[in-house]
């Protein structure tokens, strides 16, 4: 079994370990609304990144499913009306 030649300094065994703590999580002030978000991401309240738009939010695809959802409604209910007010051939 290899066994090492002389015995390892404590400057060079602990320049291995060097990078091993625990870094605290940055974090940066939104462009936009001022909140803080982590770096190098869009905010989630708002969707800018770097003051652009880049993602829809929550509330934003809510409302957009909402009239998305009356505009189908309203295709759909001149056709079921006009199909009611018909008779029935024989």
């Amino acid at each position: 079994m290899p066994v090492p030649k002389r015995k390892t300094s404590k400057s060079r065994r602990d320049k291995r370990q060097a990078c091993k703590f625990i870094r605290p999580k940055a974090f940066t002030a939104c462009s936009n609304c001022e909140e803080p978000i982590s770096t190098h991401t869009a905010c989630l309240l708002c969707g800018f990144y770097k003051g652009r738009k880049v993602i829809f939010t929550r509330q934003e695809r809510l409302a957009r499913r909402r009239t998305e959802r009356v505009l189908a409604q309203q295709k759909l209910a001149p056709q079921s009306n006009s199909s009611e007010g018909a008779e029935p051939r024989s």
